[in-house]
């Protein structure tokens, strides 16, 4: 009953994968504690709950956006990928979004991703493993056809539009791709905060 319940749940993640996450957590946190003399059990477990169910979803799916020259949206999409990591949910972003690109009959193409190991991929400046991915190659192969295309990296921050969009794409039971015409209310702010150009906090890690 509790894993077919899909009327609970929170911004954070579906009622499914929370429910899962946190019979794991319990699990884990009980065998510690008898375990181990100095386990001490999480001041907010709920967070660290949501945190895990948050970061598991993130990659089974993607999303992104396409903007003009003036940082206005034109069009988006979601989908659905199913099981992978961090760095192929990326792949398949970019990959969706210039198949969506070249569809549209864009010309001219800047496509920038928060992660930096993509970004050099593509570019050709280092390999996984030593070997080039099958959906880079698709990439590149999508990137040497008649049209100009740029590739460039933008810190998490300065991608929040298209991780939103991600998070969108929640409760799409569909792996087809999802053409957005018109960008959702809820992300109207994260746009505007875009386009004026609001500033963003960002840790950084200070080695002395």
């Amino acid at each position: 009953m509790n894993l077919n319940n899909r009327d609970i749940g929170s911004q954070e993640g579906s009622w499914q994968s929370i429910f899962m996450v946190a019979c794991w957590h319990l699990w884990n946190w009980r065998n510690k504690a008898i375990f181990e003399e100095d386990f001490q059990r999480p001041n907010d477990p709920s967070q660290v709950i949501l945190r895990m169910t948050k970061d598991i979803e993130q990659y089974e799916r993607c999303g992104g956006l396409f903007r003009d020259s003036d940082g206005r949206w034109l069009k988006g999409y979601t989908q659905r990928i199913g099981d992978c990591d961090a760095l192929h949910a990326e792949m398949w972003r970019m990959f969706t979004g210039m198949e969506m690109a070249r569809r549209q009959g864009y010309t001219h193409l800047i496509v920038k991703s928060d992660s930096k190991l993509l970004i050099d991929m593509v570019t050709g400046r280092c390999k996984l493993n030593g070997k080039t991915p099958i959906l880079v190659n698709r990439i590149q192969d999508l990137s040497n056809l008649q049209w100009h295309v740029m590739f460039k990296h933008t810190w998490r921050e300065g991608n929040r539009c298209a991780d939103w969009l991600a998070s969108f794409s929640l409760n799409q039971s569909s792996y087809d791709v999802r053409i957005l015409e018109d960008p959702p209310r809820e992300l109207q702010q994260i746009l505007f905060d875009d386009v004026s150009g609001a500033c963003m906090p960002r840790s950084v890690r200070v080695v002395l």
